[in-house]
């Protein structure tokens, strides 16, 4: 999965941790790349060379509604005025993936993927973002398939929690990420070490990624479980926890948590977007 094309190819700032929990709550924090501040904005009406961003979603579409609404706050706070960001979004049947993830059919899986990452290329993207932390795990097939670059989640997050100055991280994801090596090896590439979950918790955290976030369904016993597995990976010595899976930040954040949470929807937006923007301002 090591192509060339992923993270080497694509030059954005380091990210930075920015707090956000509750005021006097010391090491609450959510960490996030900085973007630009309001007085470096450009002019509402002055042209601004954005690239292209290509956007692989649906997977869920909770995330990837997610994924939208961010990368165009996050233009319109940088540019201001009437900007937004420049993306096309492809969209897929997250019941037909689900069932090859389920089946073990990852071969399956990743000719769908790499397909729609072609029609995104064809359509003029320049820079592509796989809205999910598990399908990464044929991130190989889909970069094999276009000439443009993929940023990978993993690069990304793992740069995030670095920049954090943080070597041991938890993990919390689907059983496929935090049980299979593609992701946790990913980040251990750049040299952290990743803890997951025992056997009983990671079963937990996985029901309620798909049978509850995937579903639009937010519960207070379930953000309850969430802290409580995040509060034993922190005693088995987490520095930080990596939100792998794109949903989980949708019912997790800074205050959740006694250390500093990594939502990695968010930080592969800022990546994606401070590539595609450069130096406009």
């Amino acid at each position: 999965m090591g192509s060339s094309r992923c993270r080497s190819d694509v030059d954005f700032p380091p990210p930075a941790k920015t707090p956000t929990g509750p005021a006097g709550a010391p090491g609450r924090m959510l960490c996030m790349t900085t973007t630009g501040s309001p007085d470096a904005r450009t002019s509402a009406t002055e042209p601004v060379r954005q690239r292209l961003l290509g956007l692989i979603g649906g997977m869920s579409w909770e995330s990837t509604a997610q994924y939208y609404r961010t990368a165009n706050e996050l233009v319109r706070d940088r540019l201001g005025g009437f900007h937004s960001a420049r993306l096309v979004l492809t969209s897929v049947d997250f019941a037909e993936i689900e069932a090859l993830q389920v089946s073990g059919d990852w071969d399956g899986a990743g000719p769908i993927l790499a397909a729609e990452a072609a029609r995104l290329e064809a359509a003029g993207a320049e820079l592509l973002l796989l809205c999910t932390n598990t399908m990464h795990k044929v991130a190989d097939r889909i970069e094999a398939a276009v000439s443009v670059p993929l940023l990978h989640l993993a690069d990304t997050t793992a740069a995030a929690v670095r920049a954090a100055g943080l070597t041991t991280v938890g993990l919390l994801a689907t059983a496929f990420t935090m049980e299979q090596s593609f992701y946790r090896d990913r980040l251990a590439a750049h040299g952290l070490q990743v803890l997951v979950p025992e056997a009983d918790d990671r079963a937990e955290v996985h029901r309620i990624i798909y049978d509850e976030l995937c579903q639009g369904r937010f519960l207070p016993e379930s953000r309850r479980t969430y802290q409580q597995v995040i509060d034993r990976l922190v005693a088995a010595g987490a520095q930080g926890v990596v939100l792998g899976c794109t949903e989980i930040e949708l019912l997790i954040g800074a205050e959740d948590s006694p250390v500093p949470v990594f939502a990695t929807t968010r930080l592969h937006v800022e990546a994606g977007l401070a590539a595609a923007l450069g130096a406009v301002d």
